[in-house]
């Protein structure tokens, strides 16, 4: 039956524990029927609802209901005058552990049935009051109030309170603290008045647990601090700190393991961080910048020097200049440039005293004032005092009697070499850079490259500027080297080393090179004096005037003598471009001797013409060995005609011409000699060529004979073994074929026999394991039918002792009763239901009847 069907039925059966709702159409007033009921709705009736079994709260739980009914002070709910139960609208009850109860018509669930909440140790609930109320206790509480309910125990809720969180206790373990804060004015749990916003620390080792208007901020974890650390603190408001001393705002300083082994900080305390210790050994020192004096205040702009062996730590705003610096160990080849920072007496001071000519004399007490310069020299051990500050540390330059380097005194500003000892700067003086063209530096550095490819190290560095420019030159050159400052030039001649003071400089030259020559394509600071030899191309022109290009190479040198007098070697250098000059010498005069004479007079005699032109004659008409020039003493001794091509066409095409007639008749008495030879070596070939066939076809009939001959033979002997092998074959074949049937037969009955012994040994173990099988589950079979039963007669035996004999009476007997109780409500004497198949004896009731029938007509 569904819910309509159930609705509209005129008999509607209330379970034991179920109630409904019936409205009374009439004065349309909801009343509640409980079970166990069998309810025949009136015509005037409707049911509300199908049957619903009543709220039951078990134990420790509770249940609210919005809009409860009035009760009075025996619990009897409140009715009014038409019927109706009273409610009280808007409001909650919070129902315990009671029995089973149905809900009135207006009443409804807000919250279902839930666990009472459990407060546990070290917990709490934060309560805040909705309504004014009173505590069973008799405390009053106001609308807004705020405590906690303490645990352990269990919490029973009230219409008036609402839980707001649950507060689990802090534990606050060794060196360790918590920070509170108070949301209203109140005590705390020591006592103390605390004012809204304020906050305070709580490090007594435990469980904590904040009061109602506390809130834990954090948890601070102590600082431990060891020899190797400190923690930096500043203030944030005036306050007295752990060891008594008053703080002002702002205020900052170190607590070190002197102080406390752990330190936590207070609430008006700031750690602005950890300060690792300074560790200063026996070679090292450091300079404290703004160091804090003996009254704790620091010292602005002043400077502290702590030497070592020391550890400390740097006290707020301090900090170190130039980080931990190791002490200066100056050996006898180091000297420091120190300079004053303010007046002082200086105690220490080393300086060279070059009136008296000591190098080396110590000075005590010597007064110095801010701005003095002067070099402390070693072997010493240095560590500079605040007034002092260090500008260089200086080594003594070792230099090799080639090697020097320029010094420039700052104060005067005259620079000078030093060369070929080892040599210091002094506290007045400092290396020098010397500037070279840019011309000589690439000169001298492809000198570089190429003696450093000579000795197989490429890598190149640049120039030290500082060190003494020198030279090598090389056998048979010189070098000459200008001094700007006494306006004098010098010549080197090789091989030497030469090394430019500060105001010299190399005379560069610029030579013609190239065929023909160009100028200003060699550039060199070096003069080669020969002998060597230069090629030019020149083009002249004779009488009938054909040009011609001669390629001429002149051999030459220097005719000067080492050593020598300053002025002629000088003239060396007196023609910038010795090379240009002599080619356009010689070739003009080469052109001059050419213009004279016919082409094929010059053509036979172009060397003697050439010659004669260019060395001349002396006064025996005979021509001269060589040419000198007077400017520079530079000697042509000979020269070389390489090449003469003609440049007109036409006179090229003449000279190819019988060139080529030449040639051609040369050339064709050589191919007619070629020709003759060539045909003569032919005819003998051909004839040992014909003697040879001849002789060829004769071994060649003799071969074909031997052939037929042995052609016959074979073939005889190949039809009788054709025959014979014939028979053989067949026998062997019938042979074969008898013994692999004998075979055959024999292998296929061993096969038959090892089938039908593997099908026989397959059966047999299929069978044995088919009643292995059966025989284990008929045993487990029996093993589970036993233990059904076991549990079985337990679950029975369990039951009936945990329903006991009274539960089984009653069950016994519920249905009889019911049965009468429900044919009574029917108005019914007696009644009798059978199902049709079992007899019944009718005997006894006809005689109850009658004699319930006679009994009534006497009392009648």
């Amino acid at each position: 039956m569904d819910a309509d069907q159930l609705l509209g039925a005129s008999i509607i059966r209330i379970p034991p524990h179920h109630y409904t709702h019936v409205l009374d159409q009439n004065t349309n007033i909801a009343r509640v029927e409980i079970g166990p009921l069998t309810y025949i709705r009136q015509d005037n009736e409707r049911i509300l609802f199908a049957p619903v079994r009543m709220i039951m709260v078990p134990p420790r739980h509770y249940c609210v209901v919005l809009n409860p009914v009035a009760r009075n002070d025996e619990g009897q709910v409140q009715f009014d005058a038409s019927g109706q139960a009273k409610l009280r609208h808007a409001d909650l009850e919070i129902r315990l552990t009671q029995d089973p109860f149905p809900l009135y018509p207006g009443e409804e669930i807000q919250k279902d049935v839930t666990p009472l909440q459990i407060v546990y140790p070290d917990t709490a609930l934060r309560l805040q009051a909705l309504l004014d109320f009173e505590e069973d206790g008799g405390e009053k509480r106001v609308a807004g109030d705020e405590w906690l309910f303490e645990g352990p125990g269990t919490y029973i809720p009230r219409k008036e309170v609402a839980v707001l969180e649950v507060i689990k206790a802090t534990v606050i373990r060794e060196n360790q603290a918590i920070r509170l804060r108070a949301r209203k004015e109140g005590l705390d749990r020591s006592g103390v008045q605390r004012v809204t916003g304020e906050e305070w620390q709580v490090c007594k080792v435990g469980a904590y647990l904040p009061g109602a208007h506390e809130e834990v901020v954090d948890i601070i974890n102590a600082f431990i601090l060891t020899d190797k650390n400190a923690l930096h603190v500043r203030a944030l408001r005036p306050f007295r700190d752990a060891g008594g001393r008053e703080r002002r705002t702002g205020e900052e300083w170190l607590v070190t393991v002197a102080d406390r082994e752990a330190h936590i900080p207070s609430v008006a305390e700031e750690v602005v961080g950890v300060v690792d210790v300074t560790t200063l050994n026996s070679r090292q020192y450091c300079v404290v910048l703004d160091p804090v004096g003996a009254d704790g205040k620091p010292q602005l702009g002043q400077k502290r020097v702590v030497k070592g062996e020391r550890s400390f730590f740097l006290r707020p705003g301090e900090h170190l200049e130039n980080g931990i610096q190791d002490v200066y160990v100056l050996s006898e080849e180091e000297g420091l440039v120190l300079r004053a920072v303010e007046a002082f007496i200086d105690t220490e001071g080393e300086e060279e005293d070059e009136e008296e000519g000591a190098s080396r004399a110590k000075k005590k007490g010597i007064q110095r004032r801010p701005g003095d310069r002067w070099m402390l020299r070693g072997p010493i051990e240095y560590v500079p005092p605040a007034t002092v500050e260090v500008l260089l540390r200086r080594d003594a330059i070792p230099l090799d009697e080639n090697e020097g380097i320029y010094v420039r005194d700052i104060k005067t500003g005259k620079v000078r070499a030093v060369i070929g000892q080892t040599y210091m700067l002094t506290q007045d003086e400092e290396l020098w850079e010397k500037e070279l063209p840019a011309n000589v530096e690439t000169l001298l550095s492809q000198s570089l490259a190429d003696r450093s490819e000579r000795g197989r190290n490429i890598a190149q560095a640049e120039r030290d500027k500082t060190r003494l420019v020198s030279y090598r030159v090389p056998h048979n050159a010189a070098v000459q080297v200008y001094d700007y400052r006494e306006k004098r030039a010098r010549v080197v001649f090789g091989p030497e080393m030469v090394m430019l003071g500060p105001d010299e400089q190399f005379t560069v030259l610029s030579l013609s090179g190239d065929k023909p020559k160009r100028p200003n394509v060699i550039k060199t600071i070096c003069l080669l004096l020969g002998p060597d030899f230069c090629t030019d191309i020149i083009i002249i022109e004779t009488a009938d005037h054909a040009r011609l290009q001669l390629q001429l190479s002149y051999n030459w040198h220097f005719d000067i003598k080492q050593p020598t007098e300053a002025a002629k070697a000088t003239a060396l250098f007196s023609v910038p471009d010795f090379v240009g000059d002599a080619c356009k010498a010689i070739a003009s005069r080469i052109r001059g001797a050419v213009a004279s004479v016919q082409f094929d007079d010059f053509h036979k005699n172009s060397n003697r013409i050439i010659c004669s032109a260019v060395f001349g004659f002396d006064e025996k008409l005979a021509v001269r060995s060589s040419l000198r020039f007077n400017q520079n003493g530079l000697v042509i001794s000979s020269v070389d005609i390489q090449s003469v091509e003609p440049v007109d066409q036409r006179t090229r095409d003449a000279l190819q011409k019988s060139v080529q007639l030449a040639i051609e008749i040369t050339t064709n008495s050589q191919e007619a000699t070629a020709r003759h030879e060539a045909e003569r070596l032919e005819q003998e070939a051909r004839g040992r060529l014909e003697r040879q066939k001849i002789t060829d076809q004769a071994e060649a009939e003799k071969a074909r004979k031997e052939l037929l001959e042995l052609e016959a033979l074979s073939a005889a002997v190949e039809s009788t073994g054709a025959a014979k092998a014939e028979a053989q074959s067949r026998a062997e074949a019938a042979r074969i074929q008898g013994e692999a049937a004998v075979e055959e037969a024999r292998l296929k009955a061993e096969a038959q026999k090892i089938e039908a012994d593997a099908e026989l040994a397959r059966l047999c173990k299929a069978r044995e394991e088919e009643l292995k099988y059966k025989k284990e589950m008929d045993q487990l079979e029996v093993q589970k039918q036993q233990k059904m039963a076991e549990i079985e007669s337990l679950r029975f035996k369990q039951l009936m002792e945990n329903l006991g004999t009274e539960t089984l009476k009653e069950m016994a007997r519920a249905g009889p009763e019911l049965q009468v109780k429900l044919l009574q409500s029917l108005g019914l004497q007696s009644t009798l239901i059978t199902d049709g198949s079992s007899p019944i004896n009718l005997f006894t009731t006809a005689n109850g009847l009658l004699g319930a029938l006679q009994g009534k007509g006497q009392d009648e």
